[in-house]
Parts: structure tokens; C-alpha cells; sequence
């Protein structure tokens, strides 16, 4: 039997505000969250530009400084969009702490803890200076398993690292095995570090955007003068429940997610192919048994790197032809928020059914050859997203595609 698979909470720490409101209220004006970062400028980056999270206070999180001494920053963060969604969600701790619930996060890296315990072991010559809080800060699981012990969960509890579909593949997982019957629901999503450790070998690759003297005009998806992406990062929550068991307890339903399609481009290791992305989104429509004429609106991965969009472009046109659905393109105003990107762009589609009103493209303004043939959500509408198709794809060609129905509901 396959369940059905609501969406019943949401949280968010994002470089466009440290909760709901917030955030919702950047993507209604088109607010970008990307700043210049000084400290990178100091250092020689190609780059300084960044999504930036002002004002997040890790010591009044909840959390005391014993539970935060084996948390990375964004580890905290990913804590404060969980309790964000467990609250949303009307979950307590005790309709949590069973096997029937679990936890699957997205996340591909943790720099910053490794280059510090490895400066610690060089400077002391020996590694007697360590912290014993660094062995859970430098692992790649580090949110499932810091959370796992936090809320006590005692079904599925593991980490995805596939680059920059991390957080999509969480959430389609999650929604996969509550759809098998496997778990009752799952607290999922994605968390991204925001620090120069994490960024400076992409930075080597110039894959940045350079346009330092307008940092929010810099991230421009799909426009033809885009000239690379913009990092950025924080975290990204979403309780996904059996639909019938979130009907029978009386909690709002924000949406239902109604298909995971995954892919693999099997050719490059930082080129997309686009076929690779239409496969997966091919399948989603598929596994919902669903058309192209049922989507909506596309929420594109467009990072306003010029290979990438350019694949998603070709992608995006290839399944949807000449039906004239409409995309949008958040990174315009989050910059790309890498391992996070997947689970972020559901809290923001839900966010904006919420509000009524599908956010805009901003720095769109010259289409090239692939996406003049987009319809670009580039005006505020009061317009809400209705069925969205949610792209997200990660170097080695790995990609994902979420279906989420927020229609009547």
C-alpha cells in the first residue's frame, strides 16, 4: 500500500530572515539577502559576495553551551528551523520520541570543524588541544546525529551528501519511505556552513559572481549576463507525516508531496548534460501520474552559474514544451544555498501558497537563446504557486525533483 505523504511543518534560517514571517516577507518584495563579505575580500577571494545571516543568536537558541559544544554553527541553525517546524507542525516531544518517526537531513560538508582541529594539531604538535566536541562537529552527520540525540527520535536517522541535491534527495526520501509504510513521518531537509573554509575551493574554480559593486543585482539566474553564482547557506526544515494520520490529529496540511524522480547525468563531474535533470523530472511527473499541463509552476535549481542554467533551461524546455508554464528562479535572491538548495526551496513554495503569491525572479532583465523561451515569473503577482515541480542538482550529475501540491489547501 502507498500512503499518501503530507507536509504539516516548515522552519527556516535563510540569508532573507531567521523565521517564517520573515522570510516570507523577503520573498513577497524580492529582497535580496547577499552582501559583500570583508573578511574574503581580506583574504584575496575572487570573490567576497555571500548570502549572509544577520542576527542569528546561537546562545539563546535553546540549547545550552554543553549541547552546543558538539554543534557546528549550522548545525544550530538546522535546530532552530526543526523547532520552527515541530511547533508549525503541532508536534510535542512526546508524539516524536518512537520508531515510528525519523530523521533524514541533507548535508555534504563540514570544513570549517576539520580545518580548525587540524590547525590545533599543527600548532600544538600534538592533538591533546582537541576538544572532544570536535569528533561530532567534523563528521558529515553531524545534524542527524546531534538532532537524533536532541529530540530522541528512534526510527530513521541519517545524513545524504550528493552535493547540491543533498536536501531534495532528504526530503524525497523521507517522503518515499513514509509513502512504503516504513515510518509514520520524518523531520527532513537541509543545511548548508557559510564560512570561507567551506567556499574557498570553489571560489579556486571562479565559479563565483564578481559583480561586487551591486551585490544584490549579482545573482541572476538565467539572465544572459549572469556571470556565476553567489554562496550562501543556513537551514531548511520540513515534518512530512502520513497523510491519514495528520488528517486524524487535526494539524493544518501545507501541502502533499506528491512524487520524488532522481537521476544521474553519468558524464561530467561539474558540467550537467540537462538530460540528466529532464530524466528526473520525467520521472517525478510519472510517479505522480501526472502531465507537464499539471505543473504549475517550475521553482528552477538555476544557480546563474552559465553551464548549469543553461542545462536546466534546455531541461525545463524539453519536458514542458510550448505549454507556457511558469518558473521561477529564488537563487536570484538566496544566491545558492548549495547542500541546503533542495529542502529550502519547499519551505519557500509553501511559504508563498501560505501568502498567496508566487515570489518573482529578480535581475532577470535579458533572456540569452535557452531562456527566452521561459516564461520567467519577473513581476509581483498575487498568483500562489498551486502545483510546483522543484529542481535541484549537484555536481557529478546527480539530480532531484520534487512534486509538491498546494493546491486547496
Amino acid at each position: 500500500m502507498m500512503y499518501r505523504v503530507a507536509i504539516t511543518g516548515i522552519g527556516i534560517v535563510s540569508c532573507l530572515g531567521l523565521d517564517l514571517d520573515s522570510v516570507q516577507k523577503s520573498l513577497r518584495l524580492g529582497k535580496s539577502g547577499i552582501q559583500i563579505v570583508k573578511q574574503r575580500e581580506d583574504m584575496g577571494f575572487f570573490s567576497p559576495l555571500s548570502g549572509v545571516i544577520d542576527g542569528f543568536d546561537y546562545a539563546g537558541c535553546g540549547l545550552t553551551r554543553r549541547q552546543r559544544k558538539t554543534m557546528p554553527n549550522f548545525t544550530i541553525q538546522a535546530y532552530s528551523a526543526v523547532t520552527q517546524a515541530l511547533k508549525k507542525a503541532g508536534l510535542q516531544s512526546e508524539d516524536i520520541q518512537n520508531a515510528r518517526t525519523g530523521l533524514i537531513f541533507g548535508n555534504d560538508s563540514t570544513a570549517r570543524a576539520q580545518v580548525e582541529q587540524a590547525k590545533l594539531t599543527e600548532q600544538d604538535g600534538s592533538t591533546a588541544g582537541i576538544s572532544s566536541g570536535y569528533c561530532f562537529k567534523a563528521m558529515t552527520s553531524t545534524i542527524t546525529l546531534n538532532l537524533n540525540v536532541l529530540l530522541g527520535v528512534r526510527g530513521a536517522s541519517w545524513s545524504i551528501s550528493s552535493a547540491c541535491s543533498s536536501g531534495g534527495h532528504a526530503i524525497g526520501q523521507a517522503a518515499d519511505l513514509i509513502a512504503m509504510g516504513r515510518q509514520d513521518r520524518i523531520i527532513c531537509g537541509g543545511a548548508q556552513e557559510i564560512n570561507w573554509e567551506s567556499l574557498c575551493s570553489f571560489d579556486a574554480l571562479e565559479a563565483f559572481s564578481r559583480r561586487i559593486d551591486s551585490p544584490a543585482q549579482a545573482s541572476r539566474p538565467f539572465d544572459a549576463n549572469r556571470d556565476g553564482l553567489v554562496p550562501s547557506g543556513g537551514a531548511a526544515a520540513v515534518v512530512l507525516e502520513r497523510y491519514d494520520l495528520a488528517v486524524k490529529r487535526g494539524t493544518t496540511i501545507l501541502g502533499e508531496m506528491e512524487a520524488y524522480g532522481f537521476s544521474s547525468d553519468g558524464q561530467d563531474l561539474c558540467r550537467p548534460n540537462g538530460s540528466g535533470l529532464q530524466a528526473a523530472m520525467e520521472d517525478a511527473l510519472q510517479r505522480a501520474n501526472l502531465t507537464s499541463e499539471d505543473i504549475d509552476l517550475v521553482s528552477a535549481h538555476a544557480t546563474a552559474t552559465p553551464v548549469g542554467d543553461d542545462a536546466e533551461a534546455f531541461a525545463i524546455s524539453s519536458v514542458f514544451g510550448d505549454n507556457n508554464v511558469r518558473v521561477t528562479a529564488l537563487k536570484s535572491m538566496t544566491g545558492h544555498e548549495l547542500w541546503m538548495s533542495g529542502a529550502s526551496q519547499v519551505v519557500y513554495s509553501i511559504l508563498q501558497a501560505q501568502g498567496g503569491f508566487t515570489a518573482r525572479t529578480i535581475n532577470f532583465e535579458t533572456p540569452d537563446e535557452r531562456s527566452t523561451k521561459l516564461n520567467m515569473v519577473v513581476e509581483e503577482n498575487s498568483t500562489p504557486p498551486g502545483r510546483v515541480m522543484l529542481n535541484s542538482a549537484g555536481f557529478g550529475g546527480t539530480n532531484a525533483c520534487l512534486i509538491v501540491n498546494t493546491k486547496g489547501l
